[in-house]
């Protein structure tokens, strides 16, 4: 896999490089509530244009049915990205069309360029190849050299991510670089003691990555939705909480695997919970009450892990030499429901090891609660990707940078 320095050494001055970049931010209207993923991807942006490049860069946002929608729209975040540059950042109001070809032809060497949302157009996520590939020629036309450097959609078989980097010159940027070398950490070479945390709703998003960490972990600590399958497995009423009761067979047979395999699987020993889910706008007192994990009321929901949990997976993480961590612990944006996830958050910053939150809602936790982001050792920009790495899958984006 080449990387940009490479590609910086041959000279980029005069040349239209494409960015393939991850600037799918969470926005409130048009307030863009978390700008780490573009504050990730401004090293490689801002290195390509002080070598005199002219940069075109593109990425999604949401979920966009494969036409235009304002909801969706990259505006907010080309503006976001042109103030942490500190240059102003021309916008196209299309991806492939009229106002692309247009602004991309006015750049002149070290001016940056964000296309509309590439989810606009049928052709991004296509699963029919010629689709896809008819897509990724329009791109192709835009640009001399591609550069990807959105970590966040490498698990994606898209043309922007993986049909485009076929038809130029492609290299991998500095944030791609960095996601890579971290995720090898956490695969070859694992200093242990190897601890994971995951949480989250679902377990069956989970499923897959347990699979492969019960070959490679130390302990894995389960919290979150997905902690009440685990629970019911072991026969424990969980009340209305979150529940995949088809997920209980494969649950067992990973906790009997475990203990096959003496990898120790941490479950909360009590949880907070309250007659209904909050209500995430007005924050009102929800009413919780702390209950041990194996007597929960029949009418009640599982939404935290309790003090004791908390005290029992600090416990846990503090010797740990290498932690990952995807998925909150409960409820974190009510602050009825937080305290479980604040609690791994400072329990990976008081680790001497090596620290990854996994992306996602982890990273949108870490920030949201306070925490200083330079207290760990890697925050992930990609939630799914990192997940699906960790299980062993080829990444399609990382894949396609590779000669």
């Amino acid at each position: 896999m080449k990387t940009i320095d490479e590609l910086l050494a041959e000279g980029v001055a005069g040349k239209r490089v494409f960015v393939r970049a991850d600037l799918n931010v969470p926005l409130d209207g048009t307030t863009i509530t978390d700008d780490g993923r573009i504050r990730a991807v401004v090293p490689t942006i801002a290195k390509l244009a002080e070598a005199g490049a002219r940069v075109v860069v593109a990425s999604h946002l949401g979920r966009p049915k494969g036409a235009p929608d304002p909801a969706f729209s990259l505006a907010p975040a080309a503006t976001r990205l042109g103030e942490l540059l500190g240059a102003g950042v021309a916008f196209a109001t299309d991806t492939v069309g009229e106002s692309a070809t247009a602004t991309v032809a006015g750049l002149a060497d070290g001016q940056v360029a964000v296309v509309e949302n590439l989810r606009f157009n049928p052709g991004e996520t296509s699963k029919d190849d010629a689709e896809r590939g008819a897509f990724a020629d329009r791109l192709a036309e835009l640009a001399d050299v591609y550069v990807g450097d959105g970590f966040g959609a490498v698990h994606r078989k898209h043309a922007s991510v993986y049909d485009l980097p076929a038809r130029l010159p492609h290299y991998a940027g500095y944030l791609i670089a960095t996601e890579v070398g971290v995720l090898k950490k956490l695969t070859t070479d694992v200093e242990r003691p190897y601890a994971v945390v995951l949480g989250g709703a679902k377990v069956s998003d989970k499923l897959g990555v347990i699979d492969h960490l019960l070959e490679r972990a130390d302990r894995i600590l389960i919290g979150g939705g997905m902690a009440y399958t685990f629970l019911k497995a072991q026969g424990h009423e969980v009340g209305s909480s979150l529940l995949q009761e088809d997920q209980i067979p494969a649950v067992q047979e990973y906790l009997r695997r475990a203990e096959e395999k003496g990898v120790e699987f941490v479950l909360p020993v009590d949880v907070v919970v309250a007659p209904s889910f909050p209500d995430l706008k007005t924050k009102a007192p929800a009413h919780p009450t702390t209950v041990a994990a194996d007597a929960m009321p029949a009418g009640q929901m599982g939404l935290d892990n309790g003090p004791e949990t908390n005290k029992l997976y600090a416990s846990k993480l503090a010797d740990a030499a290498t932690v990952f961590w995807n998925g909150p612990m409960g409820v974190f944006e009510h602050p009825d429901f937080a305290d479980g996830t604040r609690a791994v958050a400072q329990a990976l910053v008081d680790s001497p090891g090596f620290s990854v939150v996994g992306g996602g809602d982890s990273a949108a936790a870490v920030r949201i609660l306070g925490f200083d982001e330079n207290a760990f050792g890697h925050i992930s920009t990609g939630g799914g990707a990192s997940l699906e790495y960790l299980e062993g899958k080829t990444l399609p984006g990382l894949a396609a940078l590779e000669d």
